[in-house]
C-alpha cells in the first residue's frame, strides 16, 4: 500500500473530506497556472503532479480557467478491482436517477480500451441505471500514485466564457482568463473581500471579480476607457455605477486587495515619478496586490512603495509579455 493511500484511506475513515483536481494549462501559461493554484490552495496541497491536485480544500471548479474538474473522493482502494468492491457496497444512486463512470486520465498508459474496460468494471457493480449520454450523476474513476479513487465529479460550467467577447475591449487587454487567474491570485478568499482595479481600462478585471461575488470596484483616468467598462459591465447585468472616471492618486478609502494592470504605451514608457506616485497610492489603498507591468524596471519603485513581491511569471500574448508579480504591504 503506498502512502498517498494509506493517507486517503485514513482520511476516509476520520470522515475527514479529500477532493482531487484535474488541471491543465498552456506551456505559455504555465507560471500563471501555478501561482493561481499556489493562491487557491495554499498549505491544503497533500500530493500533486502535473495534472492532478489532492486537497482537503473545497473549491468550485468554474473559479479558476485551469480547472477542469473536482472529484469528490468516496471511495480509496489498491486496485480498480478493490473499487468495484466498494462501489458494490457503498454506491447505490438514488431512486429515478442515472448515473455513468468516466475514466480520468492522469498521465498513466492506460489504453482507450483499458479505460473504457476498467468504466464497466466498476459501472456493472453500481446499484442504479446507467445513462452514458445524459447521466443525472457522474463518477470519476483514476488512479494517483497506487491509490485507485471513485468520488462524484463536480465540473464547470464556464458561463464566464461569454466575457471572452465583450461588446468593448482592447487588442492588448488582458484576456477573461487571465484577467480570472490575477483575481484568483489577488483574492483567493472571495467572501467578504472588497477589490479594487485603480486602471480598469475596458474592465475585464472587474467583470471576472465581480462574476465570482466579489465586491469589486474600478477606476480609470481615461474617458474612453471608462465609457468602454461601462458598456461592457451593463452588457452583463453589472451596474455601470462600479466603475468611475478619475486619477487614482486621487482615491480614499480601504480595499483588501487590487489588481493593478499598469498603464503602458508601445512608443513611450510612463515615466518614473509617475509610476512612484501610482505604487504610493496603491499601498496606501491595498495591503495585497497583483501587479501587472511590461516594465521588469518597476520592480525597484514597487519595493520603495513598501510592497514585497512573494510570487512572480509572465504572462504572454502572442509577442507580448507582461510581468505579473504579487505584492504583500511590508510593515
Amino acid at each position: 500500500m503506498s502512502e498517498i493511500h494509506e493517507q486517503i484511506q485514513q482520511a476516509l475513515a476520520d470522515g475527514r473530506p479529500l477532493y482531487l483536481y484535474a488541471y491543465a494549462s498552456h506551456e505559455t501559461e504555465a507560471g500563471l497556472c501555478g501561482m493561481e493554484l499556489k493562491a487557491l490552495f495554499g498549505g491544503a496541497v497533500e500530493y500533486k503532479t502535473e495534472s492532478l491536485l489532492l486537497s482537503s480544500r473545497k473549491i468550485d471548479p468554474d473559479r479558476s480557467p485551469f480547472l477542469s474538474l473536482r472529484i469528490d473522493i468516496a471511495a480509496c482502494g489498491e486496485s480498480a478491482e478493490a473499487i468495484a468492491e466498494l462501489a458494490d457496497s457503498r454506491h447505490r444512486v438514488k431512486g429515478g436517477e442515472t448515473f455513468k463512470v468516466t475514466y480520468i486520465k492522469s498521465g498513466d498508459p492506460c489504453s482507450y480500451a483499458e479505460q473504457r474496460e476498467l468504466e464497466r468494471l466498476v459501472g456493472s457493480r453500481i446499484q442504479g441505471k446507467a445513462d452514458m449520454k445524459n447521466p443525472d450523476l457522474t463518477l470519476g474513476l483514476t488512479a494517483l500514485h497506487g491509490a485507485w479513487l471513485l468520488g462524484s465529479i463536480c465540473a464547470p460550467k464556464r458561463a464566464w466564457h461569454a466575457h471572452i467577447h465583450k461588446p468593448q475591449n482592447y487588442s492588448t487587454g488582458l484576456s477573461a482568463a487571465v484577467a480570472r487567474a490575477l483575481v484568483n491570485i489577488a483574492a483567493p478568499e472571495t467572501e467578504g473581500i472588497r477589490l479594487l482595479d485603480p486602471c480598469c481600462g475596458m474592465g475585464n478585471v472587474l467583470i471576472e471579480a465581480l462574476s465570482m461575488g466579489i465586491d469589486a470596484r474600478g477606476r480609470d483616468i481615461n474617458p474612453l476607457a471608462v465609457r468602454g467598462a461601462k458598456t461592457n459591465l451593463k452588457h452583463y447585468g453589472y451596474p455601470e455605477t462600479l466603475v468611475t472616471l478619475g486619477d487614482m492618486n486621487e482615491l480614499e478609502g480601504h480595499y483588501d486587495a487590487a489588481v493593478l494592470d499598469m498603464p503602458y504605451n508601445l512608443c513611450s514608457v510612463l515615466p518614473v515619478e509617475e509610476q512612484r506616485r501610482m505604487l504610493a497610492s496603491l499601498r496606501r489603498l491595498a495591503p495585497r496586490a497583483v501587479i501587472v507591468t511590461t516594465e521588469v524596471d518597476v520592480r525597484v519603485r514597487v519595493e520603495e512603495a513598501g510592497y514585497r513581491i512573494v510570487e512572480e511569471c509572465q504572462v504572454r500574448k502572442g509577442s507580448f509579455v507582461r510581468q505579473a508579480w504579487l505584492c504583500e504591504g511590508v510593515l
